[in-house]
């Protein structure tokens, strides 16, 4: 690489990991993937664990109790986030099988498509749960302050 264009790399490689962004937690809480894998040690897989605990546990105030328990939360929603993107290769390797087949069973991609509603179920009852998990580890003052994160875009669910 010229060292004219380390400049513009620097700022994009930190980008990708989401330094310098509110939260500093890459991509957040979503289903949006990637963030934080690009040799900082961070082990937080799609959305971190790390990051967002600190960054949560910091601007709410958070005890050593409520962050232990919130470190229990996002790690079981970690777990079902990957599990997700389990099924979904799975469900993506189904259709590529039936298109590769001479006659295209509708039942193979019609079960395939199941299976990524029922992955996406899953996934929601997993987030509504981890919410209400959260809800309750929360003082009002505290739930405020994550309401508003959530609605500034700060922090995703």
């Amino acid at each position: 690489m010229f060292p004219h264009m380390m400049g513009g790399w620097w700022h994009a490689h930190r980008r990708s990991c989401g330094e310098g962004f509110p939260g500093g937690h890459g991509r957040g809480f979503g289903m949006h993937g990637g963030g934080g894998h690009h040799g900082h040690g961070d082990d937080g897989g799609p959305f971190g664990v790390r990051r967002p605990l600190r960054y949560l546990a910091h601007h709410l105030g958070l005890d050593e109790q409520q962050t232990a328990e919130l470190a229990r939360v996002l790690d079981e929603l970690k777990t079902e986030r990957a599990q997700v993107t389990v099924d979904e290769r799975r469900a993506v390797s189904a259709f590529a099988d039936a298109l590769a087949a001479d006659a295209l069973d509708a039942a193979k991609l019609g079960e395939a498509a199941s299976s990524r509603v029922r992955s996406a179920e899953r996934l929601r009852d997993a987030v509504v749960t981890a919410l209400g998990r959260i809800h309750a580890l929360l003082d009002a003052e505290q739930r405020k302050q994550l309401a508003f994160l959530v609605r500034t875009g700060a922090v995703q669910f």
